[in-house]
């Protein structure tokens, strides 16, 4: 079974997380498989829409913890960067359509898609800080400019979870959408998007995305942080911890 579905149709890619029987927890090979996707999509001028949505009931559950705790000592989750590079540089709009779970990535991916649309019920989570971790995909860049510091230290060093309706409040989601309709409005917005002329729409974007060198640069710079904390004692007390159902050793995790 493929672990990333991708569906063309009247110039709008979908690209489906999965792995509903994982909460669509994305592995190094989802990463990968995504970053493909959205590659070719930028070669392809039939492509003028990109859809991200998850199969099941939710969005995704973020990083698959168990792939990510096997990595080799050094590996720089290369597949992680490739698909952060692809959904950046990519040129066409991007729609999200968000049920259930966002966790982690499932969340900080969505800070760099133009419009964001949430079920009610959808639930948000930024819980680097519990897994001894730091922000990632320039979350700590971005965060703090569209929802405010406070509500950004709320979500970064709490890492507690938030509601659809929150995440619209402070900038994150674009507006909420029963869940019965959510498919059916999605649909229609990419419909909309694909109508309009493709230099515009391109351009139209490109104008307002006048950040990304910073944004690029803070992406680099959470990495080497990230990449030296996945190494640290408190990670690996959590990520264990995580695998095998237990609690965290607090004199570990420190």
């Amino acid at each position: 079974m493929q672990s990333i579905l991708c569906h063309f149709e009247n110039h709008v890619l979908t690209l489906i997380f999965n792995r509903a029987d994982k909460k669509n927890a994305l592995t190094r090979e989802m990463y990968q498989q995504l970053a493909d996707a959205l590659i070719a999509a930028e070669e392809d001028p039939e492509v003028k829409v990109i859809l991200l949505k998850g199969e099941g009931d939710g969005f995704t559950a973020g990083n698959d913890i168990a792939d990510f705790a096997h990595r080799n000592e050094g590996d720089n989750v290369a597949e992680v960067v490739a698909f952060m590079n692809a959904l950046c540089a990519c040129s066409n709009p991007i729609v999200a359509q968000v049920h259930g779970v966002a966790v982690g990535i499932g969340t900080t991916l969505l800070l760099h898609c133009d419009l964001v649309y949430s079920a009610p019920e959808s639930v948000f989570c930024l819980p680097f800080i519990n897994l001894g971790l730091v922000p990632e995909y320039a979350s700590s860049y971005i965060l703090p400019r569209i929802a405010g510091k406070r509500k950004a230290s709320e979500w970064l060093m709490l890492g507690e979870t938030f509601g659809a309706q929150e995440a619209c409040d402070y900038g994150v989601v674009t507006g909420i959408v029963p869940a019965n309709q959510l498919d059916e409005h999605v649909s229609n917005v990419c419909k909309k998007l694909a109508q309009k002329p493709s230099f515009a729409l391109k351009q139209t974007k490109l104008l307002m995305n006048n950040e990304q060198d910073a944004i690029q640069q803070q992406i680099s710079t959470e990495l080497d942080i990230f990449l030296e904390a996945l190494g640290s004692e408190a990670a690996k007390e959590a990520f264990d911890a995580f695998i095998n159902k237990r609690p965290v050793n607090r004199d570990k995790f420190k």
